[in-house]
């Protein structure tokens, strides 16, 4: 298998210590590319300073996460910009809303959501989103600017049919993560994924969190790293009703058209 890892939370401190051996063993793995996401303001520049060290196996994406948005200022808008300038970044994002923590204030959010909207308007750039607990305000918001990015794509996928499909019809991607592995949370998932069209279809990690639920042995640190999306691709081609291999070709072609990346 030959994957796309389109979210992988590489910069976080767990990975420090040992970050060439997580790259070779999700070479070993099948995971030729992974996206690293930026969620902060330093977040973005750690995740541009690792693509550059790693070309053609790291890309980055600039954003603030609903969670700093607090935070999110002139200078931090200034900053995204010339970030997403960049080469190596094939995103914006990781930007949304999140009501399920509201760990920054909701007016707070919603204004850092549409300055980041703007500047993947302004750089016709594609966006990767996030939204838990906050649909009806976040697809209000979306599309004010759906019609004016290239592509746009819900990362971490959890919420329910309603949502899928009201994303579906803004010709949104979806990012499945390991939480389709869960057997207590992620079971209305695994209908879910048959109605998601193929080239709609993207798989993640977000490691190194949601380490998939039923990978055995587990790792006794519980981190989740790129290698185990093949778990996840397989446990999404079984739901689907495919042979793994048809998944994750279709998936890895998804990922590559959306982001713009080389075969």
């Amino acid at each position: 298998m030959r994957l796309i890892d389109i979210g992988a939370n590489l910069t976080h401190e767990s990975f420090r210590r040992d970050l060439a051996v997580v790259l070779e063993r999700a070479r070993k793995a099948g995971v030729e590319r992974m996206i690293v996401t930026g969620a902060s303001r330093e977040g973005s520049e750690h995740a541009l300073e690792l693509a550059c060290e790693h070309p053609g196996v790291l890309h980055a994406t600039a954003g603030v996460h609903p969670h700093h948005a607090g935070d999110y200022c002139s200078e931090t808008d200034a900053l995204l910009r010339g970030l997403a300038r960049e080469p190596e970044v094939v995103a914006v994002g990781e930007t949304g809303l999140d009501y399920f923590r509201d760990l920054s204030p909701r007016p707070a959010q919603r204004a850092a959501f549409e300055k980041q909207l703007a500047i993947a308007v302004d750089l016709n750039m594609p966006l990767f989103l996030h939204q838990r607990d906050a649909h009806d305000d976040f697809l209000a918001l979306l599309k004010s600017a759906r019609d004016r990015v290239p592509a746009v794509v819900v990362h971490c996928f959890t919420d329910e049919r309603r949502a899928l499909f009201d994303y579906l019809d803004l010709d949104c991607h979806i990012g499945i993560t390991g939480w389709i592995c869960d057997e207590r949370r992620g079971v209305h998932l695994r209908e879910l994924v048959r109605e998601i069209p193929a080239n709609r279809l993207m798989l993640e990690t977000d490691a190194p969190y949601l380490l998939p639920r039923d990978i055995r042995p587990r790792p006794s640190d519980r981190r989740n790293e790129p290698m185990y999306l093949a778990h996840i691709c397989e446990t999404m081609a079984r739901e689907r009703g495919e042979e793994t291999e048809v998944t994750a070709a279709n998936a890895t072609a998804t990922a590559r058209a959306f982001f713009g990346l080389s075969a």
